[in-house]
């Protein structure tokens, strides 16, 4: 019995081989759009089959629900109430991902019919490979023997037509092209497919008939249609070999620091958002095997990160509620590591079960080295709530409070010198149409760090060590001894002068308000990132704030991405720090650009989240002691000869 997939396969086989003359697919467009003036005439896809209705339901070729009817318009409001768990600002679903991250050029064409024109072959260096705007390419019925692997460039294709050539292989670079959903390789001399075609998720129809392939792949497909066969060559698809390690970038080099400041604190921190478990689903990341994505393996991977980094705060976003509990607390405890962590707000309206799978923010310290003073959860929608100029403003209502993102603070001190810091970890929507959100985010998080500043402040010095304490024993070291400060605690006159960290995933490029904000101070009411919607002060005499901060990658030029996926690639999580008292040594570098140029995307088999770890490490400059009050003048005493 012939499968409705197998049926449709067949269906366009014949109408491939009905296009053997010379530029078929061209003149067929033409004859039909004789009666449409345009500059220019698109080239349809003659071997579209019409979708047949199956309960209201549109389904396309093979069956499944079409792209259209399951994709929600970028124009709709209502498009991020019904993703409002989607976990980045980068994955969209499976049935209509966006356009990879670069833009595609301007034409008044995006369709190449070289079909039926005797091609035997295609130079690597090819003008072809160019065009990279292309949506269509056809190349059937040539007398290609072989494709070369820099087809792969033409990132947008969505149909590539290879039928009635002399192939007896394709490049594994195919694998690349994951906007195609029409691959046809009909008639052709393929025994087997590459594995890594497993990566074009998108793919409707793999139209394989008329090659003597392996009877095992030509059976999925006939019973299984074109899905299955992808997710079979994806799931046993050989792992790749593994990118160089990333190695640090070193700003301030060892010996200069020694010379310069002998004294000198420093500390090391990580942030990474390490995509939850209940968002790493092949709905979303339908490019990355199966095996992949579970959590039992993505785990380890994100541990020997952090331990392996070895630094002294590690800030974790998209952390479930019940892996924070019963595994990221419980091991990195053996490695000396205390947490803090908060769910996002949902948390408090859901039953026990679904309480854990709610994600939130962790911090996690080295407990030999830091004491934990206080922590502060800031939950954006109720700090917004208390604000007097947002309670009448429908924005705030409609766009604000809907969204449960949070903030966790901590309150450090360093055991041995008194040393103290403002860690906070956040993370911002998503949605980059409620970019107006985000900024609105990022300004409650700043004003809520200054109070907490404010009061820190306020609590008094550390008390200096004991006579018998500082002298230490013979086998106890001194503090002077096992830090390279032997400096008095310092005293903080005010809430400027305490080290500020503020990491996460902020879901802003560097050319956003959020970016802007942070960085310069300010940000005008009328800035394009609110979006025309109106926020009280916000919106009517800007925002500003005077904690003085930096990216910690801006010496580095903020690296191309810290977000990897088929649709987006970019820069979107950020460590930024008060440059009043931190001053940046190294950060952890980038990903080798060889490695990410054959890899579609993360996570993978050895990148556990879509994003990317990054590091920094600080060096602390001390509060400027006040200068002491000069003793008055003494004169000589007067001779008794000249009274």
């Amino acid at each position: 019995m012939i499968t409705p997939h197998w049926q449709q396969q067949l269906m366009k086989c014949e109408m491939s081989r009905a296009s053997r003359s010379p530029h078929h697919r061209a003149r067929a467009s033409a004859m039909a759009a004789r009666t449409v003036h345009k500059a220019a005439i698109p080239i349809q896809n003659p071997n579209a089959i019409k979708p047949v209705e199956s309960n209201g339901i549109a389904l396309d070729g093979e069956g499944s629900p079409s792209a259209k009817s399951q994709a929600p318009s970028d124009a709709s409001p209502t498009r991020a109430s019904a993703a409002a768990d989607h976990p980045s600002s980068t994955v969209a679903p499976v049935a209509e991902v966006p356009r990879p991250y670069a833009p595609k050029p301007a034409n008044t064409w995006q369709s190449l019919d070289m079909g039926g024109v005797g091609i035997k072959n295609i130079p690597k260096t090819s003008g072809l490979f160019a065009f990279t705007f292309l949506t269509n390419l056809y190349l059937n019925h040539n007398a290609l023997q072989g494709v070369p692997p820099e087809i792969s460039k033409l990132r947008h294709l969505e149909l590539l037509d290879l039928s009635g050539n002399a192939l007896q292989s394709i490049p594994p670079e195919l694998g690349m092209l994951v906007s195609l959903k029409e691959l046809y390789l009909f008639d052709n001399q393929l025994v087997n497919l590459p594995p890594q075609l497993g990566t074009l998720h998108q793919l409707q129809t793999l139209g394989i008939e008329g090659n003597p392939l392996e009877s095992s792949l030509k059976m999925i497909v006939q019973k299984d249609g074109t899905s299955a066969l992808i997710s079979y060559l994806r799931d046993s698809c050989p792992i790749p070999a593994p990118p160089p390690e990333r190695h640090w970038k070193h700003f301030v080099g060892p010996v200069e620091t020694t010379v310069s400041d002998p004294g000198a604190e420093s500390f090391s921190l990580l942030c990474y958002n390490i995509l939850c478990e209940r968002c790493a689903t092949e709905r979303l990341y339908g490019y990355t095997p199966s095996w992949a994505l579970q959590w039992d393996y993505r785990k380890e991977l994100i541990l020997t990160e952090i331990v392996n980094q070895n630094v002294d705060f590690a800030c974790m976003q998209e952390v479930d509620n019940a892996q924070y509990e019963e595994y990221f607390q419980k091991i990195l405890a053996d490695h000396d590591y205390e947490g803090v962590y908060w769910p996002k707000s949902r948390f408090k309206m859901m039953s026990e079960t679904e309480r854990r799978l709610v994600d939130g923010c962790a911090i996690f310290f080295k407990a030999s080295k830091y004491t934990l003073v206080e922590k502060h959860l800031i939950e954006y929608s109720a700090v917004a709530m208390q604000r007097p100029d947002f309670k009448k403003t429908d924005d705030m209502f409609n766009r604000v409070l809907g969204k449960d993102h949070i903030a966790v603070v901590a309150l450090l001190e360093n055991k041995e010198t008194g040393t103290r810091l403002i860690l906070a970890n956040t993370h911002l929507h998503w949605d980059p149409a409620f970019r107006d959100v985000k900024l609105v985010q990022a300004a409650l998080l700043v004003e809520e760090i200054e109070k907490i500043a404010q009061n820190f402040a306020r609590y008094p010095p550390r008390l200096p060590p004991t006579s018998s304490s500082a002298a230490g024993t013979a086998t106890t070291p001194t503090a002077g001894e096992n830090n390279a400060s032997s400096r008095p605690p310092p005293v903080y006159s005010d809430a400027f002068k305490i080290p500020v960290i503020i990491c996460g995933d902020f879901n802003s490029v560097p050319e956003s308000g959020v970016y802007e904000f942070l960085s310069n101070g300010i940000v005008p009411p009328d800035h394009e990132d609110f979006m025309s919607h109106l926020y009280g002060k916000y919106t009517s005499e800007g925002i500003r704030h005077r904690l003085g901060l930096k990216s910690a990658y801006a010496a580095a030029g903020e690296y191309p991405m810290t977000n990897f996926t088929p649709s987006f690639k970019g820069h979107i999580d950020y460590i930024w720090y008060t440059t009043a008292n931190l001053s940046v040594s190294s950060v952890l570098g980038e990903v080798d650009p060889t490695y990410l140029d054959k890899v579609v995307g993360f996570p993978n088999a050895h990148f556990p989240s879509d994003h990317l770890c990054i590091a920094s490490e600080f060096r602390v400059r001390p509060p400027r002691e006040p200068q002491p009050l000069r003793p008055p003048p003494t004169f000589p005493e007067p001779s008794r000869a000249h009274a």
